[in-house]
């Protein structure tokens, strides 16, 4: 195999480190993507805070990946760092600059997260997504989310540049930046060549994008990649992509925190959209023609399976994914 193709671990957290690289090898993927803070716990970089200060903490982490034979492939801090609530929103800025700073003591030069939501004007204590700006007030909630986001996207850009990583943003719904008009419109305010995209086709299929179209347009802005598929049901003829029939979850019920007093909710039962295993959306041939426009852009991209189908079991979901990402390799 000539390019990295790998997991993001998340999925594998019930696993220590080393097994869950082990799984990573046996699927015969070469890399791993490890969660570093934001919405998830450093699971498997539980000594983050070491690696930043001590060169010996850094390069103990590196021989795990070194003995298993499988590459560090990116740091992932998905989260909202621009949540309103401090709770919320400065913890995972926080996880964000740490992450930064891991990655570069790592030699790591990717390092992914999501934009991130304000709340809708000064004093709010929930985000406030503009799905459509029709009207002038949504347009002032955005002139403020704006401004919000280039003041923390400029600091962030900053560090990155002096630590020489590049941060590949998921075009993410409720975030400010979910497609890629938006993903460019902040790179241009900010004024980086630092900030850029991770391409995870998932979100944009479900918009209705073309995720290939979209790699072409951004060209070099596409620093890291997902492979990641969607399933657009018979439902989302009724329910539309908005779908909102979520379920909130009680404490009583297994449910994951996402900071301070948030919590996922249950996905709907009879859904518009699922997240699926590479193939069972979208088959072999668009994942080869996918990696083809991925290695336009970079030939040593790496592209990183995320395993969310509720209907596989976790190794089950990553062979199934593995299976297509590696005959879509074979197909170029």
């Amino acid at each position: 195999m000539n390019h990295t193709l790998g997991v993001y671990t998340a999925v594998l957290h019930d696993r220590s480190l080393p097994e869950a690289l082990d799984v990573i090898k046996d699927l015969g993927l070469n890399a791993a993507e490890i969660n570093a803070g934001g919405f998830l716990p450093p699971v498997h970089i539980p000594q983050i805070d070491d690696i930043v200060s001590s060169e010996t903490a850094a390069q103990e982490y590196l021989g795990v990946f070194e003995e298993k034979g499988v590459a560090l492939a990116g740091l992932n801090v998905n989260g909202n760092p621009l949540h309103p609530n401090p709770v919320i929103g400065d913890r995972q800025a926080g996880d964000l600059r740490r992450a930064i700073r891991a990655a570069a003591a790592l030699g790591q030069k990717r390092v992914v997260t999501m934009s991130g939501l304000p709340g809708g004007e000064p004093g709010a204590t929930r985000p406030n997504w503009v799905v459509n700006a029709w009207n002038s007030g949504a347009l002032d909630v955005l002139d403020y989310q704006w401004a919000v986001a280039v003041d923390f996207w400029k600091e962030i850009a900053q560090l990155a540049e002096e630590h020489d990583v590049k941060v590949a943003i998921e075009m993410h719904p409720q975030n400010l930046v979910f497609n890629p008009p938006t993903l460019l419109r902040l790179i241009e305010q900010v004024g980086t060549d630092h900030v850029g995209a991770e391409m995870d086709p998932s979100h944009l299929f479900w918009q209705m994008m073309d995720p290939i179209a979209a790699i072409d347009h951004l060209g070099d802005r596409v620093f890291h990649a997902a492979a990641k598929d969607v399933r657009i049901n018979e439902n989302a003829k009724i329910y539309g992509v908005l779908d909102e029939r979520f379920r909130r979850l009680s404490p009583d019920e297994d449910r994951l925190n996402l900071g301070g007093d948030e919590w996922a909710n249950e996905w709907p039962k009879d859904s518009a959209w699922d997240f699926v295993a590479l193939g069972q959306g979208h088959d072999t041939q668009f994942w080869t023609d996918f990696l083809r426009a991925l290695y336009r852009v970079d030939p040593d991209m790496a592209c990183n399976i995320e395993h969310e189908d509720t209907a596989f079991g976790p190794i089950e979901g990553l062979q199934a994914a593995a299976e297509v990402l590696l005959a879509a390799e074979k197909n170029l």
